[in-house]
């Protein structure tokens, strides 16, 4: 494969350029409605932070600390947790928009009670209805993404879509940070109040992005979905050869799963490929919430009290220059994915997490020993240089990575998993990090310094590199032999299950330029 090409069914096809296609362009740019789900979800992690440096909240909340400020923040992971039963079933029967409605539907029941907030309790119940309705929205819009675009730009658009948490957060803390000048109790019901507008936003622009073809094909519905690749892939185009060369491999894939293939939950334990496939969904799930960042992403106030800062417009500056960071370093890392590789990605992030959470842990017992402005300087520069090492693994290929290695008929249910070890998990830090923070101080970091060597080794032993490679044809990483890929480059055992005589199969020709206005990017 080379610079001007990628690969699709075991053939070079040439590079488009995405803004000069109709089509593409037009889809591209509606996109954003299925992208905003990843950045209220991160809105709501630094909101968090703002709300808790802000005096009237709390004021009117009796300064929540340890177990009910744990509670407070954790109420929403517990919300998700509550909604997973019914994510993948959203996401397979109703189809990826719907879902992404139904969850913005529920969000915004949840910032009315957020918002009343009368009592801590309806506070709480507000946020566990905000965190139902994101998981069910989140369970649906990732699947949208990497299932309508290009096979060339699936992985920046899906890797793209989680690291606009830290948008989000970008918005989330310097609205925390203006509106702490406010008087009375707006000062933290406005924050609170604009969690409701990307879900109105997305209720209504959603239905500008056309359904995923492949949940269209999985439902019968071959003309429309060939339609919609065609539009968005090749112009308009239904003779093209590169949306029939898709369409047949998707179709014929789809096709020979739910004939052959079971769709059980315990499907995703069945053989040794889905077993593998479950470990990496499960342990990427934990990874992308213990390594550390919980404690920063949540209770950074607590965190800066540690090292003697306590003014709250210090702390919210701190916030809001730390979202700027993140945002830029997660999305700039997505133009890579495919050029450097998710495993070497995923190892430099742990081991850059790793020697800088050593390097903020020795920084914060030389404080605690001896208070300076060197070792809290030092604890303020090495929590940015974690994020960014952090976000070079796992942010945006938290969910791009978990999507494209599960084969269509249990992508669904396995996003569910991996969401709900991430809910599991956050549920976990959010109760624990304010408890043990105020038990143990910066002892607890030593905690994550040992689970982060953990991570280095499973992430060195399991994940696997699955770059340049179209979303049907990755489980011939997984599954060998076993593997189900229809189309031109049909596995084995596609053709044996299709009843072909694999020694009578032509093996395709070398691709023909495909008709397109584009040009090579």
């Amino acid at each position: 494969m080379g610079k001007d090409t990628f690969q699709l069914a075991g053939r070079d096809w040439p590079k488009v350029t995405w803004w000069k296609m109709k089509g593409m362009r037009t889809v591209y740019l509606t996109l954003w409605a299925a992208m905003l789900t990843s950045a209220t979800n991160g809105y709501d992690g630094s909101l968090m932070n703002g709300l808790e440096a802000i005096k009237a909240w709390n004021d009117n909340f009796d300064n929540p600390n340890g177990q009910i400020l744990g509670l407070i923040t954790a109420s929403m992971s517990i919300g998700s947790l509550l909604a997973i039963p019914i994510v993948p079933y959203t996401a397979d029967i109703l189809g990826r928009r719907t879902g992404v409605v139904i969850g913005c539907a529920i969000m915004i029941v949840g910032v009315a009670l957020i918002c009343i907030g009368f009592h801590v309790a309806l506070f709480i119940v507000g946020r566990l209805i905000l965190g139902f309705g994101i998981a069910i929205a989140h369970g649906s819009a990732p699947l949208l993404i990497a299932e309508l675009v290009h096979p060339q730009h699936r992985a920046i658009y899906s890797t793209i879509y989680n690291t606009l948490w830290y948008l989000g957060s970008l918005i989330g803390s310097w609205v925390a940070f203006g509106t702490n000048t406010l008087d009375g109790q707006w000062a933290w019901r406005v924050p609170c109040l604009l969690q409701a507008i990307p879900s109105i936003v997305q209720m209504v622009f959603i239905w500008t992005v056309p359904e995923s073809p492949r949940w269209l094909i999985s439902k019968g519905k071959h003309q429309k979905a060939k339609e919609i690749l065609a539009y968005v892939h090749a112009q308009g185009d239904l003779d093209d050869e590169l949306v029939n060369v898709e369409f047949n491999e998707i179709q014929q894939t789809i096709s020979l799963e739910q004939e052959y293939e079971k769709s059980a939950w315990s499907e995703l334990w069945a053989t040794p490929g889905n077993r593998h496939r479950l470990l990496i969904l499960v342990s990427i799930g934990f990874f992308s919430q213990w390594s550390g960042n919980g404690i920063v992403s949540y209770f950074l106030p607590k965190v800066l009290e540690l090292i003697g800062i306590t003014d709250s417009t210090t702390q919210l500056e701190i916030n809001g220059y730390l979202s700027i960071v993140q945002l830029v370093s997660a999305v700039g890392i997505c133009f890579f994915v495919d050029k450097i590789g998710r495993r070497p990605l995923f190892i430099t992030s742990c081991i850059g997490m790793l020697v800088t959470f050593i390097v903020t842990t020795i920084a914060l017992a030389r404080y605690d020993a001896s208070p300076n402005s060197a070792a809290a300087n030092t604890v303020i520069v090495f929590i940015f240089l974690y994020y960014i090492m952090y976000n070079l693994g796992f942010c945006g290929l938290l969910v791009s990575y978990s999507t494209e290695i599960l084969p269509y008929r249990i992508r669904a249910k396995g996003l569910t998993v991996m969401f709900f070890c991430v809910d599991l998990s956050l549920w976990f830090n959010q109760y624990v990090n304010p408890i043990a923070l105020q038990s143990i101080a910066w002892k607890y970091y030593i905690v994550y310094c040992c689970w982060l060597a953990f991570e280095l080794a499973v992430v060195y032993k399991w994940y696997i590199e699955t770059k340049n490679t179209a979303l049907e044809e990755i489980v011939k990483f997984f599954d060998g032999d076993s593997a189900i890929v229809g189309g031109d480059d049909a596995t084995a055992k596609a053709r044996h299950l299709a009843g072909e005589d694999e020694a009578e199969v032509v093996e395709p020709e070398k691709a023909v330029p495909v008709k397109t206005e584009a040009t090579n990017a």
